[in-house]
């Protein structure tokens, strides 16, 4: 069954906040150029082709990018007075597009921690767009990114359908987690200086912060945070982006629907963060091992 796409509380879409601007189209921001600039642009071609005088053709010279003009600048083109045009705007739909993009994408992932998007059910571009406020382009873009992560997979002439996920992957994402991330924080905390650690206490209490909210999605981010932030001591950008990407899998619900973690359950996984910044300042390897892998055993 093909869902709707009621309002996601939080999400940007209606009934939760604003809505992302639509994109212009092509057309449209031709229409923006004004008709005065179109005429610059035409009577400079125009003059081009006639050429500069006192610079024969031949004598012409080229510029370090290949661009042809009589001072070899790279901005001028054979025969240009590009001083006395009036600049031509830059392209913003690509930016915007860009934006846009990513705003949904962030959207997304909210709606599937908070399990507004539910797992088994097969949501549409376009009307998950007109919930957005945007063409169906850029949540379709949102949506192939969310395939390559695992969280949807594609429904030939019907959408994307968000994955079934049970205890048995929870814990394989857990397992695999501690295989990457535990023998580096062994390593960090017999190698980092304790002022170091003390560094990261913020964002230990901003995750202790987010729990006493009760927001799921607030606390995923801050969690994601706290662990990225440990992690990037080791140097190794690709372990920590790897780990990132398992621990946002872990993050998503189960099937049957709304997550069941509280806020007391969030609370007491963050408390842990704090414990195991002190482990990790006093260089308590056995117990850095014990806190790491229950952290994840227990992280939904």
């Amino acid at each position: 069954m093909e869902r709707s796409a009621q309002g996601f509380a939080g999400t940007g879409i209606p009934g939760s906040g604003p809505r992302v601007p639509a994109q212009p189209r092509a057309a449209e921001c031709d229409r923006g150029v004004p008709e005065t600039d179109r005429g610059a642009q035409e009577r400079g071609a125009q003059e081009g082709d006639r050429g500069t005088p006192g610079i024969a053709a031949g004598d012409r010279m080229s510029g370090p990018d290949g661009m042809s003009g009589p001072d070899g600048g790279s901005g001028a083109v054979r025969g240009e007075h590009t001083h006395s045009e009036t600049p031509f705007p830059r392209p913003r739909p690509l930016v915007q597009r860009s934006s846009v993009r990513g705003q949904i994408l962030d959207a997304l992932r909210t709606a599937l921690v908070t399990g507004e998007l539910l797992p088994g059910e097969v949501y549409s571009a376009p009307a998950l767009g007109e919930r957005f406020g945007v063409s169906a382009t850029p949540v379709r873009e949102a949506m192939q990114q969310l395939a390559l992560e695992g969280a949807v997979e594609v429904v030939p002439n019907r959408g994307f359908r968000v994955i079934v996920r049970g205890t048995r992957e929870l814990a394989e994402l857990a397992e695999v987690r501690a295989l990457i991330e535990v023998p580096v924080m062994l390593r960090l905390a017999r190698t980092v200086p304790a002022e170091r650690w003390t560094e990261l206490r913020p964002f230990a209490d901003a995750t202790v912060r987010a729990a006493t909210t009760g927001c799921r999605a607030t606390y995923a981010e801050s969690d994601r945070a706290f662990h990225r932030a440990v992690l990037a001591l080791c140097g190794n950008d690709q372990l920590v982006s790897i780990a990132e990407d398992l621990h946002r899998r872990s993050q998503w619900p189960l099937v049957g629907g709304p997550v069941s973690r509280g806020r007391a359950d969030l609370v007491a996984d963050a408390a842990e963060h704090l414990t195991l910044l002190e482990a990790l300042g006093a260089g308590d390897v056995d117990v850095v091992r014990a806190l790491v892998r229950e952290h994840f055993a227990g992280s939904r």
